[in-house]
């Protein structure tokens, strides 16, 4: 595991990333506070309280990027549910970017190979 962001609140992360994001919860470590999720091969951690056995936050320049099928589909769904994020960018034959903001602000993004 490579990323792992910090949240103000747990549960309500929780929620974002398992219903908004479709992330898979892997662990819950009740004691420290933390969670691993994980979507098509991607794993990230979330945790509202201090770091455990070394492991640092994301910080600015880490960030997640998930593959999906199609970047535009996922950019119309989360915005109609409210979710914060960026805009489609595309580089033409390539790729499409979208980054999407959780509710405190961390920045994952999704990806689409076109």
């Amino acid at each position: 595991m490579n990323i792992w962001y910090r949240v103000s609140d747990l549960e309500a992360a929780r929620a974002f990333y398992t219903g908004q994001l479709d992330f898979r919860e892997v662990y819950f470590d009740e004691e420290d506070r933390w969670i691993r999720l994980e979507r098509n091969g991607v794993e990230i951690a979330i945790s509202d309280g201090e770091f455990q056995g070394g492991a640092e936050p994301a910080g600015e320049e880490a960030v997640a990027a998930v593959d999906v099928e199609d970047v535009k589909a996922e950019a119309e769904r989360l915005r109609e549910a409210g979710v914060r994020i960026g805009v489609v960018l595309e580089i033409p034959g390539t790729i499409r970017l979208l980054d999407v903001f959780d509710p405190d602000g961390n920045r994952l993004q999704l990806t689409q190979e076109i």
